[in-house]
């Protein structure tokens, strides 16, 4: 059985947040939608949940953090390649969102930009090369 991961995140303008990641082609599953929240479709295996503000804070009595001024998290997806990592970094700067918040990573068998939605949640598109996913991190050239 496959498991299925839901990342929530709280966002001040909904419908701004929904047209935002329908951009940069996300599927909202209306199943899922309303006025509190939006389910937007990454694969049959990840969503990310659109939570406004106050339905957010009925999950959690934790403080939550602005994220245009604070990290608490980085969301890494993966790409085909090279290309697509620029297509959906590119789509994310033209649908309102901040293109490379993080420095740009370009270490031959993997790239990697960055992007910030409107609300400032910062997404890290990646490809690696085959060949490197093959050999594993232990004979991976490191960074610096």
């Amino acid at each position: 059985m496959s498991q299925m991961i839901f990342i929530n995140l709280p966002v001040a303008d909904l419908e701004r947040s929904m047209a935002f990641y329908e951009a940069i082609g996300f599927i909202k599953d209306t199943k899922f939608t309303n006025n509190l929240a939006a389910s937007m479709a990454i694969s049959d295996e990840i969503r990310v949940m659109l939570l406004t503000h106050e339905f957010w804070s009925s999950f959690t009595d934790r403080r939550r953090v602005d994220p245009a001024s604070e990290a608490q998290v980085l969301l890494c997806i993966s790409r085909a390649n090279r290309e697509a990592v620029d297509a959906i970094t590119d789509a994310a700067v033209a649908a309102g969102g901040t293109g490379d918040p993080c420095p740009v990573q370009d270490h031959g068998f993997m790239y990697g930009r960055s992007f910030a939605d409107p609300d400032g949640h910062i997404w890290e598109p990646m490809w690696m090369s085959a060949e490197a996913i093959e050999k594993g991190p232990a004979e991976m050239p490191h960074a610096g």
